[in-house]
Order: C-alpha cells, then structure tokens, then sequence
C-alpha cells in the first residue's frame, strides 16, 4: 500500500545555543491510509516538532535542512504559503494538547467551526449552520446547538477537545494528527476521547498520527508505534512488537517506567498517629440572593470524612470536579469550610486568625502541578527557595544554607540556587518545587497532580523521589491524582471523590483489587491500557537476552 504521508531521512535543524544541533536527524516513517501510528518519547525528543515540520508551522529559528516530506508523493518541502494553508485543516486535521490556548476564547465554538467551511468551501450560512451543529452532535457533545453558541470557557475540558475534534474533523481529512489530546484529561473522559477518535477514524478511514507519552494509550490505540529519542527513531514496528517485545533499550526504560496498575505491597498504616483528620468537611461555591432565583449553587465539597496517618500516604481520586481540588485547598487553608473540622497531630486548625494561619501554613505546604506556572519566571529559584522561611522569622543565611541542603536532598547541585525556573527541565522545576515546600519543614505534604505532567521516565525519578523524602524526613502526604496507575504505586490508602463526596476508601489494595461502588469500577475500567502489563514485556526481553 502507498503511504499517504512519509518522511524520507528528515532533519530539522535547532537554532544556535540549543541543546544539540538538530530536533530531528534522519527520521524516516510512513503512516497509511486508516492505520492509527503512535509516535512516542520524552520531551524534547522531538515528537511534536516532526508534525509542526508536516504542517509548515515550524517555530522561528527551527528549519527543515534535509530530507523529503512526501504527501501523497508532493514534496511538501516545496510547497507554497498558499498550499501549505489549504492542506491545513482540508487534507491534514490538527488536534492541540491544550484546546483551551488552541482556541479563541473570544468567538463561539459555532462560529470557530464554521470559519474552516467559509475558509475552505463554498457552502451558504445556512448550510454551514446546520454541519457545524452536526459535527458537534458527532462528537457526542450534549446539545449542540447551544454548545455552538457558547464560548470555549462555558464548556468543561472533555467538551472543548471534543470541540477541537469537531473542527479536524469538518472536513473530512486523509490525515488527522492528535499531538497529546488527552494529557490532561481524566480518565473516564480520557477512555472517551480515545473511544471517538477510534470510531470516527474507523468510520471515515482517516490516518491518525497519535503523539503521546502514555503507553496505556499506545496500547489502546496502536496499530503501529515509532520511538523518538533526541531526534533519532530509535525504534519503529507493530503494536503488539514494540510493546511486548520492545529491542531497543531507550524503549525498555520507557516501558519500564510506566506504573502497573496493580498496588505494591505496603507496611499497614495502623497504629501509628493520625497526621490530620477532616470530620464532615463541606464547602459551597455561589450564594443564594433574593434576586437572583436561578443563582448556582455548586457544593464542591459535602460532607467529606479523611484520616492521613503519620508517614503515609492518601491518594485522592476523582474526575475532573469532582471536588479533589477543592479538598485540597481546605487542607492548606486557602479556603475556609462551611462547615466541618480539622486537627493536624489531633490539634484543630485555626484559620480564623493571622496567627493561626501562619502556625497552619508551618505545618502543611503544597507541591503544585504545574511547577513553571507555580515559580516566578524574574526571580532566582535559590529567592523563591528562601522566601518563605524568612517571612516567618529565618534568617537570611539561614534560610539559604538550609536550602542549598535541600536542594542537594532533591538532587539538585547547589549552585543552581542562582538560576531561574527557564533554565531548568519539567522535572528539575519539580524539584525546586518540592525544595520550597520542603523548605518549612511542614509535617504534611499536599501533593496536586504533581506528577501528570511529566514523561513516564521523569515521573518515575519523581515518584521515586517523593517517597525517599517522607520515610528520610517523617512526612505525611495527601495525593491529589486523576492517574490512577500513578496512584496505586504511591498511596497506602484510597479515597475516591465524586460530585463532592467520598464513594469509597480503604487500602489501596483492596480498593483496586475489590472496588465495591460502581464508580470505582468505572474509573478502574476506563484506565488506558488495563489489559496491557509493562512490567511483563521489560521481563519477556530480558528472559530473550539471557
């Protein structure tokens, strides 16, 4: 069969002071017509740049420098702005990672829609009304017809990237290329993101050029999968090849660090002391007026009962609103509960006074999920470090001698105190986000997504990390999660949030063994590659080795 796409040994040269000389170096890969072909790696390895070479939306100082980008047996290479412009969107559709920056949160989803009909076609108002309100009916959005009518802020994150589908799909094109779609999404709304992509790839027999860093989707989705490491393929074939019986040792780690979905074996929690406790913990977001009969009401939180024992770890699971942000901003005293108590070590949190706060925010700190977004990009890392012990009455050398020794606990070289947070990688910045946490000596660590945003080998390190630093330094810690791979290897115990509300919690074991509400069971079945056990294929490789 005739490839539909194929790069033919293409490099794409990196601009002067970059890391190496080229994001891409000799690549060579097909895709055909209604196969699905997952291109996986590590950031920076260039995944994302080999589709921005596709597209003709290389960023400025990137340049393609060899090789052939053949679509359809046209060079793209030589093709024109105007060519370029017509090949997107009406033979090559383009699914972002973040639909929320992708699209234009000043004009409706109908009307973004509707721009690719106009743009690309000669249909009249009234037709173009009637596909884009279809499109979105395709894509299962509830009521489309209004969804067309609301901007990108009014509809919940699985609705805009099933929006962003819509628009790649309106016209039909050979080729659609998802570059990370269902990174940040959970689970369930994950299962049925890929559901769509699968069936409308298999109802139109698109090609789909699937860029990813999990594996559990890989193995969902697959029928081919290439492997990207600093620019060079290091390894491409089958699905079921690659994944069970990967050759290359860059894929072997790869593999090797994605979490089994099965809990390791843990000491058991009890008898030790209750780290916090949260009794009957309720928080309400809108407020009733009298001239306002229609205002939301949403309770974030009802009626939610934890226990964190001393040197443990509780995982917090949920969908997306399901209230495990908002449990996690009680605990640190960003918001203050409607109703409800709390006891850090069996004293009550006061969060109704200055004093009170300062003496809670000593106790428990937070490590975010975004570390870019979450360090100030003008100040040294070794002040943002620091800033926090001094304000509660630590010296200034003190404060820095003690963070040159976290920074040396996180594995990080001291002198990097000096730099900002754009000189470091994702995981690096992690790091210096547990060193500021770590740098008030809390008791209790609130950890939110801190690892969902990084590839499977840096969130291992990290994982890794994290549970180094509660049994060297005692500390207890609430893990906020969506991944519930991630989940089952870190937490001891399992509370699973929905619509504000705990539905289950025990041990991690048996919550994952024996999930007794129908939630759980759902949440459990919706995880991307549960039939697929990595730790068997990195065994299987080094069974054939030896």
């Amino acid at each position: 069969m005739t490839a539909l796409l194929s790069l033919q040994n293409l490099t794409v040269a990196l601009p002067p002071g970059a890391d190496r000389p080229h994001a891409l170096s000799g690549v060579n890969l097909d895709i055909h017509p209604g196969e699905v072909l997952c291109v996986v790696g590590e950031s920076g390895s260039g995944k994302s740049l080999t589709a921005a070479a596709v597209l003709g939306l290389l960023p400025e100082g990137v340049s393609v420098t060899g090789g052939r980008i053949a679509w359809n047996g046209e060079d793209l290479r030589c093709a024109s702005p105007e060519r370029l412009r017509q090949l997107r969107g009406k033979e090559v559709g383009t699914i972002f990672q973040e639909p929320m920056t992708a699209l234009n949160p000043l004009r409706t989803i109908g009307d973004q829609i509707a721009e690719l009909f106009r743009t690309h076609t000669q249909l009249r108002r009234k037709e173009i009304e009637t596909r884009t309100v279809a499109l979105l009916e395709s894509v299962h959005i509830p009521n489309p017809a209004a969804a067309a009518k609301a901007y990108p802020h009014e509809l919940s994150g699985g609705q805009r990237q099933r929006a962003m589908i819509a628009m790649a799909l309106a016209l039909e094109p050979q080729l659609l290329i998802a570059d990370e779609p269902t990174t940040a999404l959970d689970v369930t709304t994950q299962a049925q993101i890929l559901k769509l992509i699968h069936e409308l790839q298999r109802r139109k027999g698109t090609a789909v050029l699937f860029i990813t860093h999990d594996f559990g989707v890989v193995a969902d989705i697959a029928d081919r999968v290439a492997v990207i490491q600093k620019g060079k393929l290091v390894e491409s074939g089958p699905a079921e090849q690659v994944l069970n019986h990967p050759q290359d040792r860059y894929t072997r780690a790869l593999i090797a660090a994605v979490p089994p979905l099965e809990p390791a074996l843990r000491v058991r929690a009890e008898g030790r002391p209750v780290a916090l406790s949260v009794s009957h913990l309720s928080k309400t977001y809108g407020k009733k007026r009298w001239f306002k009969r229609n205002a939301r009401i949403t309770h974030a939180v009802s009626d939610v009962s934890i226990e964190l024992a001393a040197g443990s770890t509780l995982g917090i699971v949920g969908e997306s609103g399901s209230g495990k942000s908002t449990l996690a901003r009680n605990v640190l005293g960003l918001l203050v509960p409607e109703a409800g108590e709390m006891k850090v070590f069996g004293e009550a949190v006061d969060l109704r006074t200055p004093s009170g706060r300062r003496h809670h925010a000593s106790l428990v700190q937070m490590v975010f999920q975004d570390p870019y977004a979450s360090l100030n990009p003008r100040r040294r890392v070794g002040d943002i470090v620091t800033q926090g012990p001094i304000a509660h009455g630590k010296t200034h050398d003190g404060a820095w001698r003690h963070a040159r020794e976290l920074f040396d606990l996180v594995g990080l070289a001291p002198d990097a105190l000096e730099r900002y947070p754009h000189e470091f990688s994702g995981g690096q910045r992690q790091r210096v986000g547990l060193a500021r946490a770590l740098a008030m000596d809390p008791k209790i660590l609130v950890a939110d997504e801190p690892v969902s945003a990084l590839d499977v080998s840096v969130q291992a390190q990290v994982l890794e990390l994290l549970a180094r630093l509660r049994d060297q330094l005692h500390l207890s810690i609430l893990f906020i999660t969506h991944d519930l791979r991630v989940a089952a290897q870190v937490c001891d115990r399992i509370a699973v949030m929905k619509s504000g509300q705990i539905v289950e919690q025990g041990e991690s074991a048996h919550v994952f063994g024996k999930p007794s509400h129908p939630y759980t069971q759902a949440l459990l079945a919706a995880v991307p590659g549960r039939h697929w056990h990595p730790e068997a294929a990195v065994q299987t490789k080094m069974a054939e080795v030896a």
